[in-house]
C-alpha cells in the first residue's frame, strides 16, 4: 500500500507480540476477523482513525504511540 500503512502495521505487530496479544484477541475486542488484523499488520489495509483508536485501546497503548 503505502509507507504509512507499512509503518502501522509494524509498530502494530511489534507492540502486539512484546504483549503476548494475539491478533485474535484483538480481532475479537473490535469484533472483526482476525484477517483484517493481519491485513492490517501486512500494511495491505488502510483502517479508518476510529479503527486505529480502537486497535490503540486493545493493545494499551495510545494512538501517538501505534502511529509512531
Amino acid at each position: 500500500m503505502n509507507g504509512e500503512s507499512e509503518k502501522l502495521g509494524k509498530n502494530l505487530n511489534k507492540i502486539r507480540t512484546s504483549k503476548k496479544i494475539s491478533q485474535g484477541d484483538i480481532a475479537r475486542s473490535l469484533g472483526v476477523s482476525r484477517g483484517f488484523i493481519s491485513n492490517i499488520e501486512n500494511g495491505k489495509t488502510n483502517p479508518t482513525l476510529a479503527t486505529i483508536s480502537k486497535i490503540a485501546k486493545a493493545v494499551g497503548v495510545s494512538t501517538d504511540e501505534l502511529l509512531k
